[in-house]
């Protein structure tokens, strides 16, 4: 069992791609977590374990693990760096007693890291800032601990905290140094990032002899054991086999008993018997225990404050298919199935929000990339679905609609400085600051209605080449404003159900862009491409040429197709108008009209 003044709890925070995951990796490495011939010493992005989070290469979901250094234990939480997944950092950082946060020697403090920051400094948590990637050729050490300080300052919520010991790092080739290095090609290591973590960030304050109590802010699942409650011990002691009492958000109070417990070590759990107040645990045999219900002593009953999570920002529908296509892809196409799918994806995603609307399900999060990850992740366990547009979720307060703002930084090369000021100010949006940055891109802050944000990066990906970096992160509410004018042009419609046919696909290009490539077995109400104009229109694209004994050497050429767009799910999401859909298979995406029958759009006005 390990005392608590020899158990260190730090998450690690940083916007995304600062190098909060490789910065684990060589924790994990050079604490001798791994054997020298095991696989993960030649892996990188070692505690990235999802398929959606390597495709993706960011984090999406907290993950817990533990290395040993001398006589102390350091239980580490990697945390996400996108908005989107911020309810995942808000609660495990209340496993934690202080945050290394790492920034970039480039970039600076950007607006996740503000973000992070201001959710760790309101629980008080203790800051160590690493200056990492310190080999980049256009880093900027002194402006970064410049800009660093003034975000302390606009944060703090107390004077202690202004005072923050910062380290300096090349975290991809595992080493630090306490101060600025003359020669960075030099030997080092990650010592002094380890000592740092022993001797400035603080021991868990708790009491070990007091009855005890944990409160769950992680689940899990395997098949063998069940369900895993994660949490830190707050208070006492936890031993396997023991009878507990589980307090509901309610406050009602069911008995339980804890089955096994597991302790962490590396990325394994390990089988203990006994840890006192401090130390980070997962526990099983509590089928009923969900995220931010407490654990306590059978005798003695207390629950833990409750862990408040943000609202969600972003609604869209989702529900089974409709479409004359239904059953033929997924395994799973009924309302129920899907239902028991999103119920079970609120135990673990504390931001998601479900209710029932009709045969399908309102699902609420706090971001398009929030929502678009679930659907992804339900698409490729054989689920079929369809979903609508995303909406704002707004609130009423003082007797006014309200909706959400949320500041976005932008990043551009000069060229197109203009392009993105032209898109904003059809959004509507409001430029706050604007400056160039040490490499000459110009960087942009605004604040934004969410709603003006839907859709806006793959105009921007569009518009800039693909080369704009853009973040944003929630600013608030304010009164409802007006509805935009729509960005988008018209859609061109399938006329009648059939297989696509280069001939037909040919008239079709000279009307707008092709979604659909030739082959594609298409339906009456199907969307295949995008009109140059405002209006939707219906095409046949299912037509062949007819055989006559005629010949002309102009018609008898081979069909020279553009190449068509092929959408990814984000951009499909972002491409729907209110009256259409998307329906979602596992080998398919296809985007339709919601009344797929052309007089039924009509009586509809649409």
């Amino acid at each position: 069992m390990n005392p608590p003044d020899k158990i260190r709890n730090i998450a690690i925070i940083a916007h995304v791609d600062h190098g909060k995951t490789t910065m684990l990796d060589g924790l994990l490495k050079q604490s001798k977590t791994f054997r020298d011939n095991q696989a993960e010493m030649s892996q990188e992005l070692i505690m990235d374990s999802g398929d959606q989070e390597h495709e993706r290469g960011i984090t999406i979901t907290a993950k817990q693990t533990s290395i040993y250094y001398g006589d102390y234990k350091i239980n580490i939480v990697d945390t996400p760096g996108h908005a989107d997944f911020s309810g995942e950092v808000e609660r495990t950082l209340n496993m934690a007693d202080g945050v290394l946060l790492i920034v970039d020697a480039q970039e600076g403090p950007m607006p996740q890291t503000k973000f992070v920051l201001s959710k760790a400094l309101e629980l008080g948590l203790k800051p160590v800032v690493v200056i990492n990637k310190i080999d980049k050729p256009a880093r900027r050490i002194a402006e970064v601990e410049d800009e660093l300080s003034d975000l302390f300052l606009e944060l703090a919520t107390d004077d202690s905290q202004l005072h923050y010991p910062i380290y300096y790092a090349i975290g991809r080739e595992g080493k630090a140094w306490k101060s600025l290095p003359d020669n960075p090609s030099e030997h080092a290591d990650l010592t002094p990032i380890f000592e740092a973590i022993i001797s400035d960030i603080p021991a868990p304050d708790v009491d070990t002899s007091g009855a005890f109590q944990m409160l769950v802010t992680s689940l899990q699942y395997d098949s063998f054991l069940g369900k895993y409650a994660i949490g830190r011990v707050v208070r006492g002691t936890v031993k396997s086999s023991l009878p507990v009492a589980l307090i509901k958000r309610d406050g009602t109070v069911k008995s339980a008993k804890i089955d096994k417990l597991f302790g962490y070590r590396g990325l394994e759990r390990e089988e203990i018997f006994e840890t006192g107040a401090g130390d980070i645990v997962a526990v099983t045999g509590i089928a009923d225990a969900h995220i931010g219900e407490t654990l306590s002593d059978k005798a003695t009953p207390e629950a833990l404050p409750v862990l408040e999570i943000e609202a969600p920002t972003i609604s869209m529908y989702l529900g089974p298919n409709t479409s004359p296509m239904k059953g033929k892809e997924g395994e799973f196409n009924t309302s129920r199935q899907i239902g028991d799918r999103l119920q079970r994806e609120l135990e673990t995603n504390v931001a998601l929000r479900v209710r029932e609307d009709g045969i399908g399900f309102i699902v609420s999060g706090r971001g398009e990339l929030h929502l678009s990850v679930l659907i992804e992740a339900m698409r490729r366990e054989g689920y079929e679905f369809e979903v609508g547009r995303p909406e704002v979720v707004t609130i009423e307060e003082d007797g006014r609609t309200k909706e959400p703002v949320e500041e976005l930084m932008i990043e551009i090369g000069a060229e197109f400085v203009g392009v993105i000021s032209q898109e904003l100010g059809k959004r509507k949006a409001e430029l706050t600051q604007q400056e160039v940055t040490a490499s000459g891109a110009t960087r942009m802050t605004y604040i934004i209605t969410t709603r003006a944000l839907i859709g806006l990066r793959n105009s921007l990906l569009t518009d800039t080449k693909g080369t704009v970096i853009m973040h944003s992160l929630p600013h608030g509410y304010q009164p409802l404003g007006v509805k935009l004018p729509s960005t988008r042009n018209g859609a061109l419609i399938a006329f009648e159900a059939g297989v696509t046919t280069p001939y037909a696909l040919e008239t079709a290009e000279a009307r707008g862009e092709l979604l659909v490539g030739p082959g594609t077995q298409v339906y009456a109400g199907m969307i295949i491409g995008l009109n140059r104009r405002q209006e939707d229109m219906e095409i046949n694209v299912c037509k062949a040429k007819h055989l006559t004994n005629m010949r002309s050497s102009s018609s008898d050429g081979v069909v020279q197709l553009t190449p068509f767009t092929d959408l990814s799910l984000e951009q499909c999401i972002d491409f729907l108008n209110d009256d259409e859909l998307l329906e979602v298979t596992p080998k398919s995406l296809r985007l339709r009209k919601r009344y797929l029958d052309a007089n039924e759009r009509k009586r509809h006005g649409k």
